[in-house]
């Protein structure tokens, strides 16, 4: 076997239908799509979602909910997060520069210090928010926190 003699699996592949080319082709005159209409011309698409004239879904279920304007989210990370960090880079103050820097948070999240894990150091904890555990741990090993 060397690599001149390769060739696809037989069936694996199929000529492709040349359209348009001819009566005698079998897929002359009208190239398979038919006579006239939307789909027999060339540059035809149909619009997502089109359902041929009938009225379509998106159209049809009513809309429904509320989207409150001032809403503020928050970046949530957790306890169990902030004590791996301090575990792998020996820090002693957490704010958002930090958590950008190793990938936690964006730029521009609101961060929320949340109480899932455990914390084993004495930290202080820069964030725009904190729930009441979170709050509660971080005090019970010593550290501080301060709301931005």
């Amino acid at each position: 076997m060397n690599l001149s003699s390769l060739k696809p699996a037989k069936g694996s592949v199929k000529t492709n239908k040349r359209l348009g080319r001819g009566t005698g082709s079998g897929a002359g005159g009208t190239a398979s799509r038919g006579h006239k209409g939307a789909q027999s011309r060339s540059g035809y698409s149909s619009k997502r979602g089109f359902e041929g004239g009938q009225m379509p879904l998106q159209r049809r279920l009513p809309k429904f909910g509320f989207t409150n304007l001032f809403r503020v989210e928050y970046h949530g990370i957790n306890l169990d997060t902030i004590q791996a960090l301090v575990d792998s880079k020996k820090i002693t103050s957490i704010d958002k520069d930090i958590l950008v820097a190793s990938g936690l948070a964006s730029r521009h999240d609101r961060i929320k210090i949340l109480g899932r894990g455990e914390l084993k150091a004495k930290i202080e904890v820069k964030a725009h928010a904190f729930s009441a555990t979170a709050k509660a741990a971080i005090e019970a090993q010593g550290g501080t926190i301060a709301i931005l």
